[in-house]
């Protein structure tokens, strides 16, 4: 049923669920000494929260300003810390033993977390467990939508979809 939106309505909502998630990278690119990343970040996040109408359009992209999703998994490997064993989580999916911890470790990292599951004001924001719940299942739906085709190929050309889907998530995550 996603798929059959119109092509800007996905876009924006794409677009929107990718600038709550640029807030992630913000602390993580802290932690990892990363400051061009964390200019990137922070210029993305401004400007297409404000000009970008909250994140439904991106002109930070048109300037040249292009955040790299950083979470905890990928700080914890940056200090050395090994990806450990591969495993799939039902609902959540592929993940390993360090990026499993990260994702816990991202809920208390992260700012939308904070004005939401925990609902703590920041900067005058606040929200409930419903919108991160909400924010995030949309991100994963769209994730899925677009690249939906992608998963089809995979599946129709992997002799084994197990071991095609275990390289392409460890190659992602390094």
């Amino acid at each position: 049923g996603y798929n059959k939106l119109p092509k800007p309505i996905k876009t924006g909502t794409s677009n929107f669920t990718s600038n709550i998630g640029v807030l992630l990278s913000i602390p993580n690119n802290i932690l990892q000494g990363n400051f061009k990343q964390l200019g990137h970040s922070v210029g993305s996040f401004a400007v297409n929260t404000s000009i970008g109408i909250f994140g439904f359009l991106n002109p930070a992209e048109k300037i040249g300003l292009k955040p790299h999703k950083e979470d905890v998994g990928q700080t914890l490997g940056a200090y050395g810390f090994g990806p450990g064993c591969y495993f799939v989580l039902p609902v959540l999916g592929p993940t390993t033993f360090r990026d499993s911890i990260g994702m816990i470790a991202d809920t208390f990292v992260d700012p939308f977390a904070h004005i939401t599951i925990r609902e703590k004001e920041l900067l005058g924001s606040s929200g409930n467990s419903l919108d991160y719940y909400s924010v995030k299942g949309v991100g994963a739906v769209d994730f899925r939508a677009a690249n939906d085709k992608n998963f089809e190929n995979l599946e129709k050309n992997s002799i084994d979809l197990y071991s095609s889907l275990k390289s392409i998530y460890l190659q992602d995550r390094e």
